[in-house]
């Protein structure tokens, strides 16, 4: 809390006597401790941007920059003022006169325009041209790494704050070049204002102590030069720091340590060119009238860094074979694979099973980089909490049967769905860029158009403006996309008693209720898988129990049961088709759903609508192409139709639109507002 408010007040503060600092004089008292304070903040920054280990760790930098340069101008114009005014300026510039540059005008301003060229024209012109060309790339890049953080999302790999907190970093990042592309223009801004000023001083000054103070021409040069050319390395000093720190900030890359322990484990591996480049050195001192001993102690020291390096090298190597030998030595150590525990496991049926051919085993083997088995695991929770119910492991195994780089999903043992994921591509959806080579394909997902595309391709894609998706993230889609389409099939008797046990220790009261109703698992279950089968989540199990409580006593039958649940649940199904607050709907003409009304008949599945062949073909036919008409104009819609035919038509209209909603006028929330689509008719039909 004190920090804060020392950030709301002192630095504001700070910054408006900075600019009071440019029209008020300041005693050389003062003026000395902020000399000094200059150059101490100078090398802090200096030093914090050595030890981040990413641009975004300094990401107050750009706007520190401009603090720091409105503060070295401002100690010029108190500093020119009192040379000026008093030919004093202190003890740090007097020091800095005699003592840096050994009291010679001439030196010091040799060494004042170098210090100004190696800051204006190389550190300050390169660290420019980095931040531009990285604005420009981290901007290009911006769309990819959005579809790759909402691959990861949607596969379950990462969560929703996870996802969130990626977007606020990519967008930062790009925030950050840009800022430090503006920001390279204060150091240069700076320089230039620094040549400026010391060559005022030296002419003003010269001006001053020759016509005001009378001085002879030979005392006013030594006199005001002296000071000039001492406050020009004062200030130039600290402007070349941060010029350096501006260079590191926008040429690190994010790596796991700060830059000094980057650079010694970097060049500490290069054991081989460490000692070739000793013996170079040592070499050398061979040659006829060049020093011998410089180059000896040089090359000797690179030669014992090579020593060193080579043992640490070693004993590293021997940690790693170490803990290969124990890693072996457990797996040997498991069970017998004819035991009867073990061949009792490999005849089970698996819920949910994966298997790869041997192309894509590099996406499950972890030693080269594969998270495809992490990315599995994650999916479980991406599901739990989408439809609320927990998924069985995913088993995932090598089928040498099937193509090197294709896979397959099975769900109790029945192969569900088959996808491709070549070696060494990705996958670009929709139009793939020109220049860009590809084999042509269709997103397993949703079959789209797509190609796979060579890998060493996929930067150029994204910097296209294509969507490029890794073979890891195409896989896990596919296999999310399964489980959200066969959730029913996958919620077992004993996942219902687990989440009725769960709402036994939260909610104890409708627990009580729901087992005076009588219903029996196989009954909730049947209900449940009900409404997975059409997508529905399941996570307000409390109000679904409450509802099957009071229905339970009156009917058993699972249709009624489901469709009671659905209409007390009406609010949030209809609301997830309507992202916006606008709910595209189809509607039936009267006479058509008062003819499907009629031909409603019960069954011993569910109840189902006795047409005639001909007539159902017109109308699955009518239905297809208005949801198709609707489709194109970019919006998803719903079919609606009263309550009784609700479960009969969906079961009619799933054979060739399985990914259309069809909903009852019951379950459409009041907080909705209902854009109309079209209207489902058939003119000339007699049912």
């Amino acid at each position: 809390m004190r920090g804060t408010r020392l950030g709301q007040i002192g630095v504001p503060a700070a910054v408006v006597a900075i600019v009071v600092m440019m029209v008020v004089p300041l005693p050389t008292v003062l003026l000395d401790l902020l000399l000094v304070s200059n150059l101490a903040g100078a090398t802090v920054i200096l030093l914090v941007s050595m030890h981040v280990r990413r641009a975004l760790d300094f990401s107050i930098f750009p706007s520190l920059l401009l603090i720091a340069t409105l503060f070295r101008l401002a100690l010029n114009v108190s500093v020119t003022r009192l040379v000026l005014l008093h030919g004093d300026a202190g003890k740090v510039i007097e020091s800095f006169g005699h003592f840096v540059v050994g009291g010679s005008i001439v030196v010091g301003l040799v060494i004042f325009l170098i210090l100004s060229v190696i800051q204006f024209i190389v550190i300050t012109n390169g660290a420019g041209r980095v931040a531009e060309v990285g604005a420009r790339f981290t901007l290009d890049a911006m769309p990819g790494k959005q579809m790759a953080i909402d691959a990861d999302l949607n596969s379950g790999l990462i969560s929703e704050d996870e996802a969130r907190r990626r977007r606020r970093e990519v967008s930062a990042e790009a925030d950050f070049y840009g800022a430090m592309d503006g920001a390279s223009k204060f150091v240069k801004g700076d320089a230039i204002a620094g040549i400026l000023i010391t060559t005022i001083n030296l002419f003003g000054g010269f001006v001053i102590g020759v016509m005001q103070h009378h001085l002879s021409m030979s005392d006013a040069v030594s006199r005001y030069s002296l000071l000039s050319v001492g406050d020009g390395l004062v200030s130039q000093i600290p402007a070349l720091l941060i010029s350096i720190a501006s260079g590191l900030v926008v040429t690190r890359a994010a790596t796991e340590a700060d830059m000094g322990t980057d650079l010694l484990a970097q060049l500490g591996a290069q054991e081989q060119q460490l000692r070739v480049a000793g013996s170079c050195i040592a070499l050398l001192a061979l040659v006829p009238g060049l020093p011998k001993i410089p180059f000896l102690i040089v090359g000797g020291a690179l030669w014992f860094a090579s020593g060193r390096v080579k043992e640490a090298n070693a004993a590293d190597a021997a940690a790693a074979s170490a803990a290969a030998v124990n890693g072996a030595a457990a797996a040997a150590a498991g069970p017998a694979p004819d035991t009867p525990e073990e061949l009792a496991a490999t005849m089970r049926v698996e819920p949910l099973e994966l298997e790869i051919g041997l192309g894509l085993m590099d996406l499950a083997d972890t030693a080269r980089g594969g998270d495809l088995l992490d990315r599995v695991r994650a999916l479980r929770r991406k599901v739990a909490m989408e439809l609320g119910i927990v998924i069985p492991p995913v088993r995932t195994r090598d089928n040498l049967d099937l193509p090197p780089s294709v896979y397959a999903i099975r769900v109790h043992g029945v192969e569900v769905a088959r996808g491709e994921a070549p070696g060494g591509s990705v996958l670009v959806l929709g139009e793939r860029p020109a220049g860009v080579p590809g084999t042509p394909t269709r997103d397993p997902v949703f079959g789209l158009d797509a190609s796979w595309v060579p890998a060493e391709y996929g930067p150029q894609a994204e910097l296209a403006g294509a969507t490029v998706v890794d073979r890891g993230s195409v896989v896990t889609a596919h296999m999310a996309e399964v489980v959200r389409g066969n959730a029913g099939r996958l919620l077992s008797r004993q996942d219902v008693k687990m989440l009725v046990d769960a709402v036994r220790a939260t909610d104890p009261v409708v627990a009580d209720e729901f087992g005076a109703a009588g219903l029996s698992l196989a009954e909730v279950q049947r209900v449940l898988q009900g409404l997975l089968e059409e997508v529905v989540p399941i996570r307000d199990l409390v109000r679904i129990l409450e509802v099957l409580s009071e229905r339970a006593r009156v009917t058993k039958d699972p249709e009624v049961l489901t469709e009671a649940v659905r209409i007390a649940l009406g609010p949030s199904i209809s609301a997830g088709h309507a992202p916006d607050g606008k709910l595209p709907v189809l509607t039936l003409d009267p006479l058509l759903e008062h003819a499907l009304l009629e031909a409603l008949r019960p069954g011993e599945a569910g109840s189902f609508l006795a047409l005639d062949p001909e007539v159902a073909e017109r109308l699955l036919a009518e239905v297809a192409a208005t949801a198709t008409a609707a489709e194109q104009q970019g919006r998803q819609p719903v079919l609606v139709c009263a309550a009784p035919v609700r479960p009969a038509l969906r079961r009619l209209v799933r054979n060739v639109s399985p990914g259309l909603a069809v909903l009852s006028y019951l379950e459409i929330g009041r907080q909705l507002e209902l854009e109309s689509m079209g209207v489902v008719s058939l003119v000339a039909a007699t049912v």
